[in-house]
Order: structure tokens, then sequence, then C-alpha cells
């Protein structure tokens, strides 16, 4: 009897490791189940939400702050939002918070010192907003004071841009039709998405283009026009822009490569999009040094409309690369491809193939030339020992059919030059 039930007990244990989320262990942000194209297009994801509000003070007219009501998981990034000018959040951008809250984020809306105010007024009381939050609100203890965020429309979107370039430590940035009279983007190092309406005669196609034009090529940016779109569209609720806005801030706010693929190599999901500009792939600063581990579901891919980035430098140009293999014979093959290169660096990516038979994980091995190093690298777990580099699937990329092939990408230092790979599996 007793033996029957510590055999099930363990049964039971087994069954529910099972089921936790895929990577959570890799990434202490990660939260939630593995997203899907209906999951991240509904209007309430997996969490339930509580709110309380603010009164005036703190550098703000006070507003409301939504929260997700789990605290098994630890503290939450957050965001700050700021509407629009003459507009008051509780109008505007109100259907947003329980909306964001329930994907895992603490959100502030805030109402303005004066419906009037200007961009740096809005962008200086967005981050006012993130400092109450972080250090007096009710729910501090629930939000990671080094995962935050800003969103702003119109006139607000000219406070994003403000924000972005006077608080670079924020983790990801969103500009509904900005307008932003007083600051071009041109020393905005925050990943930012900037969206447009297609048929906005207010902060219009043609001025967004020039601003986000200004945007450094070097800085993780994301442009997206919506078909059909004016500038109030941001005002209620739709999923066109939330299924693409959750993701950017997923990825690099709670560093979740995980929703990468719908974003790169282009959208998953284009229906209601006129224009869609990446700099695919997109990496989280900081994810992955020398030695370290990152993981995600984009391979680097093609960009519609943008310029290839590797998520920390761009700029150069496109170069066809080399390539070089494994055996013939041998369980797995890899071949290297440079695909974009500029002053100081480069883009590489690898593919490896399975050989005549299953593979169930794979490690790739090579050694850099002189002055190259690696400081990022995505869907692969590196480690380094001196110019030795050896690369070991994830989770998700480690089993292949006969023939069948996965990528990985990586950032280098130094000039990319020819390499020789071995291709093992255990």
């Amino acid at each position: 009897m007793v033996v029957a039930a510590l055999v099930a007990v363990a049964g039971l244990l087994a069954a529910m490791l099972a089921f936790q989320p895929a990577a959570a262990a890799d990434n202490p942000y990660q939260r939630g189940p593995d997203p899907t194209p209906a999951g991240v297009a509904a209007s309430r994801g997996p969490f339930a939400t509580a709110q309380t509000t603010v009164a005036p003070g703190n550098g703000f007219n006070g507003g409301t702050i939504y929260y997700p009501t789990d605290t098994s998981a630890g503290t939450w990034g957050a965001v700050a939002i700021v509407p629009g000018y003459t507009a008051l959040f509780a109008d505007e951008e109100a259907w947003m918070g329980p909306w964001l809250s329930s994907f895992g984020f603490v959100v502030i809306g805030i109402e303005t010192n004066s419906r009037t105010d200007f961009d740096v007024a809005r962008g200086t009381q967005l981050l006012a907003a993130l400092d109450y939050l972080t250090q007096q609100s009710p729910v501090r203890d629930r939000v990671d004071t080094s995962r935050l965020s800003v969103i702003g429309h119109s006139m607000g979107g000219g406070g994003v841009v403000y924000a972005t370039e006077h608080r670079p430590s924020l983790k990801a940035a969103v500009a509904l039709a900005p307008f932003s009279p007083s600051q071009d983007m041109s020393t905005d190092r925050v990943p930012t998405m900037v969206m447009a309406g297609q048929n906005d005669t207010v902060v219009t196609p043609s001025y967004l283009d020039g601003l986000y034009a200004t945007m450094p090529a070097a800085t993780q940016s994301d442009f997206v026009q919506i078909a059909g779109a004016d500038h109030v569209y941001y005002t209620h609720p739709q999923s066109t822009e939330m299924r693409i806005l959750i993701p950017w801030l997923k990825i690099f706010v709670d560093n979740d490569t995980r929703y990468t693929q719908f974003l790169c190599p282009s959208l998953s999901d284009s229906s209601g999009i006129s224009i869609y500009r990446s700099k695919c792939p997109y990496v989280p600063p900081g994810t992955s040094t020398t030695g370290g581990t990152t993981s995600g579901t984009t391979s680097g891919g093609t960009t519609t409309g943008g310029t290839t980035s590797g998520g920390t430098t761009t700029g150069g140009t496109t170069s066809g690369g080399t390539t070089s293999g494994g055996t013939s014979g041998s369980a797995c093959t890899a071949s290297y491809a440079t695909v974009n290169t500029w002053s100081g660096g480069f883009q590489g990516e690898v593919t490896v193939t399975a050989g005549g038979k299953p593979v169930n994980g794979w490690t790739v091995r090579w050694t850099l030339a002189g002055g190259q190093g690696i400081s990022q690298v995505w869907n692969g777990t590196v480690s380094t020992s001196g110019s030795d580099v050896s690369v070991r699937n994830v989770s998700y990329n480690g089993s292949l059919q006969p023939s069948t092939s996965t990528t990985f990408g990586f950032l280098g230092t130094g000039t990319p030059s020819d390499v020789s790979l071995s291709c093992t599996s255990p």
C-alpha cells in the first residue's frame, strides 16, 4: 500500500513537471504558457487582474494601476501609458490597462498635469509615474524595477520619444502615432516600436516616415502602419494593434523570445497591416554574452521594407558570406553564412541539418579567427574557451527528422572570415 502510494505521488509529480511552460527555467522573467496566434490576439491573457486608483501628485495628475493578482511567479515588468494632446487616459487608453496586465505586466495609466501639456512635459510625467510605481505605489513590491517600459499616443507618443532619450535604461517603448515637436529619435537607444495609421491626417504617414528615419540604425526598432487607421484608431479596443504590441513588450521587457515568431522574419499575421519595416532578429539586450545563454524562435530571416540588424549594431552592408560544413554520413552537418557586416562587427547564421537518421540534440563547434568574439547568440546556447566556440541546441530545436534543418544566429565582433564547422549529436 505504501509503495503504491509513493509510486502514484511520483507519477503525479512527473506529470506536473511535464506541463511546466517551456524554457521557464532558462528565463526567470518568462510568464504564462507558450503563446499561440489566437492567444496573442485575445483580449485577455492568462492572468487574473485587479486595479487601484492613484491620486494626483508625485509629478503627474493621478491615474490607474492595473496589475496581475498572481504573486507566485515573482515580480513583473511594468509599463507607463500617457494619452494624447487634450485627451484623458480614462477616455483614450484605459481599455489597454486590463488587457496588458492580463498578459503579465503591471500597468500605470496616467492623467497629465495639463491636458495641453506638450511632449517634454508628458515624457517627464511618464518617468515620474514609473518612479512612483516602483518606489511608492501600493504594488511596488510586485514590480521589477529593472524591467520598465513606456507607451504613448500622439503628443503622448512624443512623450515616449523624450522618455527613451532621457532614460536609456528603459527596456522597451511603443509610440502610437507620435508627434514630437521638441526632439527627433536620433539619440534613442531603447528598443522602440512606432505605429502609424494609413489614413491619419493629424500625424501623417509622411511625418512619421521622417521621424522614424532619424532612429539610429543600431537601435532595435520596428515600424508598423495599420491599414485604414486614422488618428484616433488607438483609442478603442482592437486586436490588430495589440497582437503586435504585446510581443514587442514580451520580447524586450520579459526577454521572452517565444514571441519573436509573431514579428520575425515577418509578421505571422499581416492582416490589417499596410506597411511593416522590421530589424529582425530581435534579441533582448543582455540576454546572451560570451559564455552565456539565449533562446528564441527567429533565425534572422528577412525583413519587409527594413534593414537587417543584429540587435546591437548595424548600418553596414549585406554580405553573402561563406559556408562550411560537416562530413558526409555524419549525424548532422552545419553550414555558415555571413548575413550582415559593419565596421567592427558582423552577423552570422548557422544552419544545422540532420543526416539520414533523426537527431535528438546537436552541438556545433568552430574556432574564432584572430580578433573575433561572440557577443550574442539566439536559438542556441553558447559556451567559449579561448578561441574555441560551441553552440548547442535549446529546448525547442534539438530534435530534427532526417534531412531537416534548423538555424541559429549570432553577433560577432571583428571581421568575418571563412569558418570550418563540426556538428555532433549525442
